[in-house]
C-alpha cells in the first residue's frame, strides 16, 4: 500500500510514523524527506523573513520556483498514494492534504495521539485512531482489502516517490 502522512513540522509523532509504517509491503511518503538529500520545503528558503509577510508577499511567494518544487513532489505524492493519514496536531496545509486526498476517493485515517480540541467536521472522512495499535489494525484491513481488489504488488501499480521506503 501507498501510504501519505499529512502532519505539521512541528509534529513529534510524525517521523515514529513514519517508520512504523514503511515496510516491504508499504510505502511511505515523507514530507520531511521527499528525496535523497533533499529536507523538504521549508518557507525560509524563500526568505528568512517569511512570517513576516503581507499577503501580496505571500502570494508571490507561492510563486516562486522553490515553493512550485515542494509543491510538486508533495502533490505528486498525494496522487499516488492510496492511504492518506492526518496525523494531529496539524495545520492548515495538512488538512488541506488530507480532505484533498479523502475527496479523490483515497483511504484515509485520522490519528489522534494526544488530547486536542474536538473537531465535528473530521466525520467527513476516515477512520478516526487513537493510538499506533490502532493505525496498525486499520493499515492491515485496508491492504487486505485493497488486495482483493488489486491482486497486483503495489509497486507494480504506480510509481513509488523516491523517499517512500520501497526495497
Amino acid at each position: 500500500m501507498k501510504i501519505y502522512i499529512a502532519s505539521s513540522w512541528r509534529n513529534e509523532h510524525q517521523p515514529r510514523l513514519v517508520r512504523m509504517l514503511r515496510s516491504p509491503r508499504h510505502q511511505v511518503y515523507d514530507f520531511r524527506h521527499p528525496m535523497p538529500g533533499n529536507d523538504g520545503f521549508h518557507w525560509s528558503e524563500i526568505d528568512p523573513k517569511w512570517q513576516d509577510w503581507t499577503p501580496e508577499e505571500y502570494r508571490q511567494a507561492l510563486r516562486h520556483p522553490v515553493a512550485g518544487a515542494g509543491f510538486a513532489l508533495d502533490s505528486a505524492a498525494l496522487q499516488w498514494c492510496d492511504l492518506c493519514i492526518l496525523v494531529l496536531p496539524s495545520g492548515r496545509s495538512a488538512h488541506a492534504e488530507y480532505f484533498w486526498a479523502i475527496g479523490r476517493g483515497k483511504h484515509g485515517i485520522i490519528f489522534v495521539p494526544e488530547p486536542i480540541e474536538p473537531e465535528l467536521m473530521y466525520l467527513l472522512g476516515g477512520h478516526i485512531c487513537v493510538n499506533c495499535g490502532e493505525i496498525a489494525d486499520e493499515v492491515m484491513r485496508l491492504d487486505k482489502c485493497m488486495n482483493r481488489l488489486y491482486p497486483a504488488a503495489p509497486a507494480a501499480r504506480s510509481p513509488i516517490p523516491p523517499n517512500s521506503g520501497a526495497a
